[in-house]
């Protein structure tokens, strides 16, 4: 891969990053339920610094994640789609929503996180990790 390209619903805000991604994941917490609506949210983790955005200046959301550490979650201010995450729990990388990105033929999640708290109707592919919460620092 040698670039990840993105952008918000509405198209005022796009992203790039050249760093090939530290991991893609699937997160089951009730926070990222609520933001996308969803049973889960996609994140892809690059390095804290390769990630260059465009466009007007996000909105931030400070929150405390299920694990009781600060995190931001970053949207577009015009159409509200949910664009980056910052986790402070693991201060070296950022967290792309990665139902932004402009191709997501290739994600291909190795693990799924807050799987405690997964919706009972989902099914987990055996072959993915399995973390019951966030993954051990320095995991």
């Amino acid at each position: 891969m040698t670039s990840l390209n993105g952008g918000c619903l509405c198209g005022s805000i796009r992203y790039s990053s050249e760093a090939e991604p530290v991991l893609t994941a699937i997160c089951h917490c009730r926070h990222c339920q609520k933001q996308t609506s969803a049973a889960f949210s996609i994140v892809v983790a690059v390095p804290k610094g390769s990630l260059t955005i465009e466009g007007p200046s996000l909105k931030t959301f400070d929150d405390v994640g299920d694990s009781g550490q600060p995190v931001q979650r970053n949207f577009c201010g015009n159409c509200g789609s949910p664009i980056t995450s910052y986790v402070e729990a693991m201060p070296d990388l950022e967290f792309i929503k990665a139902g932004t990105l402009d191709d997501t033929g290739w994600l291909d999640p190795t693990v799924e996180l807050w799987c405690e708290t997964a919706q009972p109707w989902i099914r987990s592919d055996p072959a993915r990790s399995q973390v019951p919460r966030n993954p051990p620092l320095g995991a």
